[in-house]
């Protein structure tokens, strides 16, 4: 056998059988994944001072209510596109929204801090965030939540202006 035809049968037989493993392997991790975006129903954001949870969306309703800079509460009516939502679950998977805790909440009850609780809700599963600013726990586990959160906020109102 040649030269050449030993590194072919080298690189066969290490190489084919090491990429079918991988196709295999991923493939069933893909398939059995819990968060699909073919399962994901709606997206629901709130959010405010301490309990007042009054600025809110929905996806599922495209109902969008906040409270503007004049301090009065708006009701509008927006609309996600597909596009849009799966933006948001690429981004929720990229900052690893499924392994956050449930809840971030401040152990300080005195002071009146922004409070966000994020919904992704699938068929079979929902994954809910109830965060407070003044978390104190891990810093880069609070700063993916709050920049998911930021990127929810900001899909929402490029939507709104459209």
């Amino acid at each position: 056998m040649s030269d050449r035809g030993k590194k072919i049968f080298l690189a066969l037989s290490i190489f084919v059988p090491f990429m079918i493993y991988c196709v295999y392997y991923y493939g069933q991790m893909v398939k059995n994944a819990p968060y699909k975006f073919a399962e994901f129903k709606s997206l629901n954001l709130r959010y405010g001072l301490g309990d007042s949870l009054i600025n809110r969306y929905d996806s599922k309703t495209m109902a969008y209510q906040y409270v503007d800079d004049r301090d009065s509460l708006q009701h509008k009516h927006v609309k996600l596109s597909k596009d849009d939502l799966l933006f948001l679950h690429r981004k929720a998977v990229e900052y690893g929204m499924w392994d956050f805790p449930s809840t971030m909440r401040s152990a300080d009850t005195t002071k009146k801090q922004p409070h966000y609780i994020l919904e992704f809700i699938y068929e079979r599963k929902t994954k809910r965030v109830d965060f407070d600013a003044g978390f104190n726990g891990n810093p880069k586990l609070k700063d993916a939540v709050r920049t998911l959160i930021e990127t929810v906020s900001n899909t929402i109102n490029r939507a709104e202006q459209r």
